[in-house]
């Protein structure tokens, strides 16, 4: 259990630094949508609602980055700053339930 915990946690602080790419520029939203999707073993060491706002958040940035200014619906700071949440949520949940 401590191992794949630790190996989810190693997940989500890459993921720190792909959201960092994201604000800077150096990655697209798709790109970090296809990560996510290789990275079972963090969805997985999670409970299901974790899954279903990432999926709606990864989703919301790959829509918003087709708009090259803000938009009411789709406001690329709101949304990284949601998924910046979502990670700081994960890696709580993670540490609590593994007692890393």
């Amino acid at each position: 259990m401590v191992e794949s915990v630790n190996t989810a946690l190693d997940s989500v602080a890459h993921m720190q630094s792909q959201l960092n790419a994201l604000k800077a520029g150096q990655l697209r939203a798709g790109a970090l949508g296809e990560w996510v999707q290789h990275k079972r073993a963090l969805l997985d060491a999670l409970p299901p609602p974790f899954t279903v706002v990432l999926q709606d958040l990864l989703n919301r940035l790959e829509a918003g980055a087709l708009f090259t200014e803000e938009s009411c619906s789709f406001s690329q700071k709101d949304l990284h700053d949601s998924l910046q949440l979502w990670i700081d949520k994960a890696e709580s949940y993670l540490r609590k339930s593994g007692k890393v």
